[in-house]
């Protein structure tokens, strides 16, 4: 299917299915197993968008499909009818996958795209009734992500892959920070990221170490702690000088921190001794470490504090910040709890104690904001709706401006009173429309696992409320 570049929107016989709210089409024939196969998609957390026809419309460098109003929220299931689903209202296009018998599939095809309204989308050929279909599908589209992650224009299509200038090959990035906080994890995640990765190399080796890597194209990442070999600050702001001086490759700190009293149970429970503590004790180790680096801190690129992160959120952290690729403005969503603190790494918070508690509805507490009738709880406050508008109208145009100043990254909290059903309901809602608009979005819901102590009181101010 081959249109000319236009805005005016076209009709299309496929269903389409949100995944990771990047939209698939699905194609072929009537009885091909279209439905079928959406159903499994959506049984694996999945979103309908439309059945049987889509709407697509070109937005900028991206097509949005969504459903004719008319057929919205239904799906046709052959030997049940049809049925209403929870549907995407709307999502971008990813690719088209084309349903075929097994026996016409490739062993291994080249790469095909087609040109859609001006834009060239990703297609591939897939027998939807094998076991292993939907695990093919989000291989394809991890794959697709993973080499550029959005549309072609057409006009770039014989461009081959982005330039060199996209990929940061002059970086040098220095790791530091608090002992026990977690640099190791960090440098341990910036190597699976591709940089060539040097754990406490002595400083007076740093800026060699930089200088002889001039004509090599990877990135670098330096870890030193107070267990390196020359560490002192002195040392450590000369080194940071000269290689900007010698080599001119862009050179960025990053310093991982903690709380001190986390630092010293972490300490305590390992039975590690801290490298500073020798006759002191391990809390004045902490604190006289902590005088020591203070410059350092001060002089960061990025301070990323992992007193209530997990491994998997300090990795998410650092590859959404120094990411090789050039991957515009990547949004991490998530719903937090009042009463266990404010998420540290938040740029926007949105305080959404005021909607309606489900908690207070007994049928509802056990449930979060993810089950459909906690969510149509929430949607019937009739601030609701006027909040959930308000909030995207204020993020829609600062999206635009972050990435055009250069801003890679961007946390926005939601917080409600025990991070259960409200602040979940609304992360949810925000982290769709995100992803509808073609924004490379991350779901956290931080506090939903903590175990709820039975018995307490319904307080504000209370474990179990919500």
């Amino acid at each position: 299917m081959t249109n000319t570049p236009s805005t005016a929107p076209i009709l299309i016989h496929a269903t389409a299915v949100a995944i990771g709210g990047h939209a698939v089409l699905l194609r072929g024939p009537s009885g091909a197993g279209k439905s079928d196969l959406a159903l499994r998609l959506i049984d694996e957390g999945g979103r309908l968008i439309a059945d049987d026809q889509a709407e697509l419309r070109r937005s900028g460098e991206r097509i949005v499909v969504r459903a004719p109003a008319a057929i919205a929220g239904l799906i046709e299931i052959r030997g049940v009818g049809i049925s209403r689903v929870e549907a995407l209202e709307e999502a971008t296009l990813a690719m088209f996958a084309d349903l075929v018998p097994a026996a016409e599939i490739e062993r291994s095809p080249e790469p095909r795209c087609e040109e859609v309204l001006g834009l060239n989308i990703p297609s591939i050929a897939l027998s939807p009734f094998e076991a292993s279909v939907t695990a093919k599908l989000r291989v394809a589209l991890r794959a697709l992500a993973a080499n550029s992650g959005r549309a072609i224009p057409a006009s770039e299509a014989s461009a081959g892959s982005r330039s060199a200038s996209n990929t940061s090959p002059g970086r040098v990035l220095l790791v530091t920070g608090m002992s026990g906080a977690g640099r190791s994890t960090a440098l341990k995640t910036l190597e699976d990221m591709g940089y060539d990765a040097f754990d406490n190399l002595p400083i007076s080796l740093m800026s060699p170490l930089v200088e002889s890597a001039a004509a090599d194209a990877k990135a670098i990442a330096i870890g030193a702690g107070l267990r390196t070999r020359g560490f002192s600050i002195d040392n450590i702001l000369e080194a940071i000088r000269a290689v900007v001086e010698r080599s001119g490759r862009e050179l960025k700190v990053l310093f991982v921190d903690c709380d001190d009293e986390l630092l010293r149970r972490r300490y305590t429970e390992s039975r590690r001794l801290h490298p500073l503590a020798g006759e002191l004790s391990v809390i004045d180790g902490i604190r006289l470490e902590r005088r020591l680096v203070s410059a350092l801190r001060d002089r960061a690129d990025l301070v990323i504090d992992t007193s209530n992160l997990s491994t998997a959120d300090l990795r998410r952290l650092v590859g959404g910040h120094f990411a090789l690729a050039a991957t515009g403005l990547r949004v991490f969503v998530t719903s937090f709890a009042y009463r266990h603190g404010i998420p540290r790494d938040a740029d926007l918070i949105f305080d959404v104690r005021f909607l309606d508690n489900p908690h207070y509805v007994p049928e509802l507490r056990q449930l979060t904001g993810r089950d459909p009738t906690v969510a149509a709880h929430i949607e019937r406050d009739p601030d609701c709706a006027t909040f959930l508008s308000g909030v995207w109208g204020l993020l829609e145009p600062l999206l635009s401006r972050y990435e055009r100043e250069g801003k890679t990254y961007l946390t926005i909290a939601i917080g409600c009173t025990g991070g259960r059903h409200r602040s979940v309901y609304v992360a949810e809602r925000l982290a769709a429309r995100l992803e509808a608009a073609g924004v490379w979005v991350g779901l956290r819901h931080r506090d939903l696992g903590r175990v709820q102590p039975a018995g307490l009181g319904h307080a504000e101010g209370s474990t179990v409320v919500a």
